[in-house]
């Protein structure tokens, strides 16, 4: 399978996997959703396939401070069912420390390729 092209999510955000070759990927990813520390600028992807399982990530610094998001998954049926995990910072708690628990947040994205 090719991975190459533009893939959208649920909420909009586009995934553009411009190299698939030996297993590894290459590309961006620039999120639909307003409230990210991400939003705003397109994001060098990075990352892994082996048949339908994939794997990927990007990092940055961002408003919200440093921050890293990974995406897990496999196809099925033509869409890229993933879970994900971004981990932030400067995250903190009520009393301003930045405990691990409010670092860390995770769910779910479903991905159709919009454009080859």
């Amino acid at each position: 399978m090719t991975w190459i092209g533009t893939w959208s999510n649920q909420y909009g955000s586009k995934l553009t996997i411009t190299d698939d070759a030996g297993g590894r990927l290459h590309g961006f990813f620039r999120t639909a959703l307003s409230d990210s520390g991400f939003f705003g600028k397109d994001f060098a992807v990075a990352g892994l396939h082996h048949g339908d399982c994939v794997s990927f990530a990007f990092a940055g610094a961002t408003p919200k401070g440093d921050m890293v998001c990974s995406f897990t998954g496999l196809v099925r049926e033509g869409k890229m069912q993933t879970v994900w995990h971004v981990a932030a910072d400067k995250a903190v708690d009520g009393t301003g420390k930045r405990p691990w628990p409010h670092a860390v947040m995770t769910n779910a994205d479903t991905f159709e390729r919009i454009a080859a």
